[in-house]
């Protein structure tokens, strides 16, 4: 476990199923050719041991200006190979967004989980526990420690750094 997750607590995953993961790979497919369904992004990630390039398809949350990743399953190999590589990729057909994943620790992910459930209750609420976006703050603080939640900050791609 990486001090992040100590930090946060956060050691729970919930491993898609064989139905999440044929939908995952249509909604990666459609997001690749350019059809973003209800903000998808296809995140690559360099892989925490290997350094090879991951990918998954995300949700990608518009709140005030800023954009976020929330891991609904909990700590994910993508959670955890942000953690390790600090950034990533998102991508829609051929638009690309290289970022620097900064992860929110404090209550200021309150507000961004109850947003995210807001527009994905519907897709991702299974994995809260009964935790809504009406949920008390004192109730979505206690089960903010099982889903990281990451801010975007938007970095030059790897070519333009060099």
């Amino acid at each position: 476990m990486t001090d992040a997750a100590n930090r946060t607590g956060t050691t729970r995953y919930l491993p898609p199923g064989r139905l999440s993961r044929a939908v995952n790979r249509i909604v990666a497919a459609l997001t690749r050719r350019g059809l973003s369904l209800w903000g998808s992004r296809v995140l690559s990630v360099a892989g925490r041991n290997t350094g090879i390039m991951r990918s998954t398809p995300v949700n990608v949350l518009t709140l005030d200006g800023e954009q976020y990743l929330v891991a609904a399953r909990g700590n994910t190999e993508w959670v955890r190979n942000l953690r390790a590589a600090g950034r990533g990729r998102l991508t829609v057909g051929r638009r690309e967004q290289w970022f620097t994943g900064v992860e929110v620790l404090d209550d200021t992910r309150l507000p961004v989980l109850r947003a995210y459930l807001r527009r994905w209750a519907w897709e991702a609420g299974a994995f809260f526990d009964g935790v809504t976006a009406g949920t008390s703050d004192d109730e979505l603080r206690a089960a903010a420690g099982k889903h990281p939640v990451f801010r975007i900050v938007p970095t030059p791609t790897p070519e333009d750094r060099s």
